[in-house]
């Protein structure tokens, strides 16, 4: 198995590394409640997805 000959620089490995960082979420606005949710997911606040109601909340006391 080969072996490098000399090591990498610092830029080399920045530049691989450019892509490793972390996205934010992309949350979309449920439009039953107006909070933020995940896409193509039911809302966890009120339990709706595309207009109809899919889940059942307990509400916080």
């Amino acid at each position: 198995m080969p072996n490098p000959k000399r090591r990498h620089s610092v830029r080399r490995t920045a530049n691989r590394r450019a892509h490793d960082f972390l996205k934010p979420k992309a949350l979309s606005e449920c439009p039953n409640c107006h909070e933020k949710k995940l896409p193509h997911r039911a809302c966890p606040k009120c339990g709706a997805y595309k207009g109809r109601s899919v889940l059942d909340v307990k509400e916080a006391s």
